[in-house]
């Protein structure tokens, strides 16, 4: 895999980081997401997409626009803010990386309470189907700063990922901007929690 050998031989890592704007609280409502591209740290380019609050088509929205950007062959890695987009719209985070054929990491700011989020579901129809979605995201990990789950890569991996893209703190680059690009255009200004 391109990413083993680029760690490997500390080479520019390209990453693709994707979060959610800021959003109306009601169910059904569009939420839009920005993907920023990082070599390593340095801003490269930008993408605009939506998904719909706490529905269902997160994963296969961000297949879509990864497939068909003209970024896609330069990628060594997707980053998410999290394995939801607008609430509880979850993403199959094995499915997404295998249908992009990269690897995918989740990352979060702190360990998420699993029983609340699971207690949260439970307001949906399909909360069987959301449950399993949060269980196949597996193993949540910490190492340093960083609390992620991966798929398509070993945690060891995920975390030089995670260490080269990101400059200071526990949030990468590509993350951190696309939270702040996604607050400006909605807002009219960034906010200061990326």
């Amino acid at each position: 895999m391109k990413i083993i050998k680029a760690v490997e031989r500390g080479k520019k890592i390209r990453v693709l980081g994707f979060d959610d704007a800021p959003f109306d609280r009601q169910r059904g409502s569009i939420v839009n997401v920005s993907g920023v591209l990082c070599s390593n740290t340095r801003f490269e380019g930008m993408l605009w997409t939506e998904v719909t609050k706490d529905g269902n088509d997160a994963t296969e929205t961000l297949i879509k626009v990864i497939k068909n950007c003209k970024f896609y062959e330069q990628l060594h890695a997707v980053l998410l803010d999290g394995i939801a987009f607008g609430g509880f719209n979850i993403i199959d985070l094995p499915s997404l990386a295998d249908a992009i054929n990269l690897p995918c990491i989740a990352v979060m700011r702190k360990h998420p309470d699993l029983v609340a989020i699971d207690n949260a579901l439970k307001n949906f129809d399909d909360y069987q189907v959301r449950a399993a979605l949060i269980r196949r995201a597996g193993d949540i990990y910490q190492q340093d700063n960083f609390v992620f789950q991966c798929a398509n890569i070993s945690a060891d991996i995920a975390f030089k990922v995670l260490q080269a893209s990101t400059d200071t703190g526990n949030v990468p680059e590509a993350l951190r901007l696309s939270h702040l690009i996604g607050s400006a255009i909605k807002t009219g200004e960034s906010s200061n929690r990326a």
